[in-house]
């Protein structure tokens, strides 16, 4: 609904002039003429505002005409865009997905960029091109001329790119092949993964390689490629995960070896005090690395380098499942296996992953010397947040059962469970023990995280 306004005509509506302000000074020359141009009778005044009214009146009509053809034009033009989106809608549910004329951006699946955190670059980059050849030496009446070039070694473009346009045969080049002998640092425990690297995307590529051919006995592959590019060799970070077995086994006072069996490689690592030696059947590719002593960060950074990956990071449960352990938990575990290290071994449980995530299950038995333990020796712990107790059930049982062991008492830490039934001799190794000892065994057990991967 309009609400009509009326505003008494000031002295500019009236005169077609600019409005004076009633409390404004006007020059006294100036007042008879203006005296003379106000004094008009009241019909007169009375006809201008009747004139004005009617002129106010006819325009907010001719607006409110306009709105109403504005209105019906709008309500028209969303009921055509309803229309044309009904229309849309129905087509797909028909199955007709070409009817909308839009043109969607057309998406490369074929591209397969290298995840990182995934797959490990071993051996170092790869590079190869091919130049132009540069000006060859002509032999004239016993002189040697030969052209200087101040550019150096040009790159020849490959492939060649047509120049002429209109040739609709495009020139097609050769793929390259390439031969790459591996290096004898590194060892692959599967066929290695080639990439190639774009430097416009700045991301590792395995896709545009064919034709890949791997000799294991001659530590050899070969492969081809559509143009020269940089490239690496590539193999899965936790290619060697889960985890078969594992045990930690005292060898004498601060002195221990923890034997990992992986998905494709055993290796064993000894450690005396805090220095960590390497031990591995395969020689090839460790050669660097078998029996040479070094530091638990140092010998873990070797092992990534050489492809031995047996260390978990932040990452690594997005790649390998685990048995979802409570991490204060498994922590408190190593801990005090690091403390006993020197006096008990400790080894892997089919029953870890059968219990719930609270709680942990582990081989314990005392042991001296670096014999191997007898498998009757083998006693079952289950170890939890509040308190740990020496199971009934042993590693052949056919079923789980929490139920301790008769006899036996529930402590709240595992190693004043451990201490019930260890000897004097056993206790005095604990206490003895040195403390840069305990810290490399509880750095390599936090590290590999044998409880959670196995």
């Amino acid at each position: 609904m309009t609400h009509l306004r009326i505003h008494t005509p000031s002295h500019r509506s009236l005169m077609g002039g600019g409005e004076i302000p009633a409390d404004t000074a006007v020059p006294e020359q100036g007042e008879t003429k203006v005296d003379e141009e106000v004094k008009v009778d009241d019909e007169t005044q009375q006809q201008r505002v009747d004139e004005e009214v009617k002129s106010i009146a006819w325009s907010e009509g001719q607006k409110s005409a306009a709105s109403a053809r504005s209105g019906k034009s709008s309500t028209k033009s969303t009921e055509e865009r309803g229309s044309k989106v009904q229309t849309e809608m129905e087509a797909l549910d028909e199955g007709d997905l070409t009817s909308p004329p839009v043109e969607l951006p057309m998406m490369d699946h074929g591209v397969r960029v290298v995840d990182l955190m995934q797959y490990t670059p071993l051996g170092g980059v790869h590079y190869y091109d091919v130049f132009h050849l540069p000006p060859q030496a002509h032999h004239v009446n016993g002189w040697e001329i030969r052209q200087v070039l101040n550019k150096g070694l040009q790159v020849f473009p490959y492939p060649v790119e047509n120049s002429n346009a209109d040739d609709k045969e495009a020139l097609t080049c050769p793929p390259v092949g390439v031969s790459v002998t591996l290096p004898d640092c590194v060892v692959f425990l599967q066929t290695p993964q080639v990439a190639r690297w774009d430097a416009a995307g700045k991301q590792w590529r395995m896709d545009g390689i064919t034709d890949i051919l791997y000799e294991e006995e001659e530590a050899k592959i070969s492969f081809k490629m559509d143009s020269f590019q940089a490239f690496v060799l590539m193999q899965e970070t936790y290619v060697n995960f889960p985890f078969q077995s594992w045990e930690l086994r005292p060898s004498g006072q601060d002195s221990a070896v923890l034997t990992i069996n992986g998905a494709l490689i055993d290796l064993s690592i000894t450690i005396q005090g805090n220095q960590c030696m390497l031990l591995a059947e395969q020689d090839r590719g460790l050669s660097h690395l078998i029996g040479k002593w070094m530091s638990s960060p140092a010998l873990q950074r070797a092992m990534l380098n050489a492809g031995i990956n047996i260390f978990v990071n932040e990452y690594t449960d997005k790649y390998i499942s685990n048995c979802g352990k409570d991490p204060l938990t498994e922590h408190a575990a190593y801990e005090q296996m690091a403390l006993f290290a020197s006096a008990c071994a400790f080894s892997w449980s089919k029953w870890n992953a059968k219990c719930d995530a609270q709680h942990l299950v582990i081989q314990v038995c005392e042991h001296h010397g670096p014999a191997p333990v007898p498998k009757d020796s083998w006693s079952l712990y289950l170890l939890g947040a509040q308190r740990s107790q020496k199971l009934e059930i042993t590693e052949r049982s056919t079923d789980f059962s929490p139920d301790h062991y008769p006899g036996s008492e529930i402590h709240s830490t595992f190693i004043h469970m451990l201490q019930d039934s260890m000897s004097i001799d056993g206790i005095a190794r604990t206490r003895e023990c040195n403390y840069l000892f305990v810290d490399a065994v509880q750095s390599l057990l936090c590290a590999t995280r044998p409880l959670m991967y196995s």
